[in-house]
C-alpha cells in the first residue's frame, strides 16, 4: 500500500518537470541578459552627469511601480505581428514573438531590469571616486580601470543583482502569462503552472508547489542579506 501511494506521489510530480525547467533556464538566461545590459547602464547611472540620468532612470524602475498586466500588456502588443516583435519573428518565418520562449525572455528582461540595475549602480556609486584616480594616476585607461578596479569593488552588487534577478524571474506570474500564456513545453512556467493546479483545484500538488517556492523565496532573501553583509564588511 506504501509503494502504491509513493508511486502516485512520483507519477503526481512527473508533469511539472517541464515547467521546472523551463523555469530554471527562462531565468538562467534572463540574468545573463539583465548583467550584459545592466552593467553598463548601471555604470552610467553611476557615474554620468547627464540631464537625462533622472529621467533614464525613473524608465528603469517604472516596472516596480506598474502592474504586471500594464507591462504585460504592452509588451503583447510588441511582440504581437504588428509590433517590432513581428517583424524580428518574420525573419525566421514566423508571426510573433509572443506566446514563445524568446518572447517570455524579452518580457522578462524588461520586467527584472531594475532589480539588476538598481544593485549594480548602487555597488558601483560606492566606490567613490578615489580608486578610478589612482588608477589613473598608474596610466590605466578607463577601461582597463572599470575591468580592474570598478568591477572588483562592486562584486558584492553585482551578486546581489544576479540572486534578485534569477528570484524574480522564477517568481513572476502576471508579465509570462500575459504575453506566454500557458503552453507546456514552450512558456508554461511554475507560476503559471501554480495557477492551473488552483483553477482545477488540486490543492495537494498546488500545496507542493507553492511550498518549494516559499522555501526558494527565503534561500535568496537569506542570500542576499549575507551578501550585502559581506559587501558592507569588505567596505569597512
Amino acid at each position: 500500500m506504501g509503494a502504491a501511494t509513493s508511486r502516485d506521489a512520483m507519477l503526481d510530480l512527473a508533469p511539472f518537470w517541464s515547467p521546472i525547467r523551463l523555469t530554471l533556464a527562462l531565468a538562467t538566461i534572463t540574468t545573463a541578459v539583465l548583467l550584459l545590459i545592466g552593467t553598463p547602464l548601471a555604470w552610467w547611472l553611476a557615474r554620468s552627469k547627464s540631464r537625462w540620468k533622472e529621467a533614464i532612470s525613473a524608465l528603469v524602475a517604472l516596472p516596480l511601480i506598474l502592474p504586471p498586466t500594464v507591462i504585460g500588456f504592452y509588451l503583447l502588443l510588441a511582440l504581437g505581428p504588428h509590433g517590432p516583435g513581428g517583424w524580428i519573428a518574420g525573419m525566421r518565418g514566423a508571426r510573433t514573438l509572443a506566446f514563445t520562449f524568446e518572447g517570455l525572455v524579452l518580457g522578462s528582461v524588461v520586467y527584472s531590469l531594475p532589480f539588476v540595475v538598481q544593485p549594480i549602480r548602487a555597488a558601483f556609486a560606492g566606490i567613490g571616486e578615489r580608486p578610478l584616480e589612482v588608477a589613473a594616476t598608474l596610466r590605466a585607461s578607463p577601461w582597463d580601470a572599470f575591468w580592474s578596479v570598478a568591477v572588483p569593488l562592486a562584486r558584492p552588487g553585482f551578486l546581489t543583482a544576479a540572486v534578485l534577478g534569477f528570484a524574480h524571474t522564477v517568481g513572476e506570474f502576471g508579465v509570462v502569462l500575459m504575453i506566454g500564456g500557458n503552453i507546456p513545453g514552450e512558456t508554461k512556467v511554475l507560476s503559471v503552472a501554480l495557477f492551473e493546479l488552483v483553477e482545477t483545484q488540486r490543492w495537494s500538488e498546488a500545496h507542493l508547489l507553492a511550498a518549494g517556492m516559499v522555501v526558494f523565496a527565503f534561500a535568496v532573501i537569506l542570500a542576499v542579506f549575507h551578501l550585502e553583509k559581506r559587501g558592507a564588511e569588505a567596505r569597512r
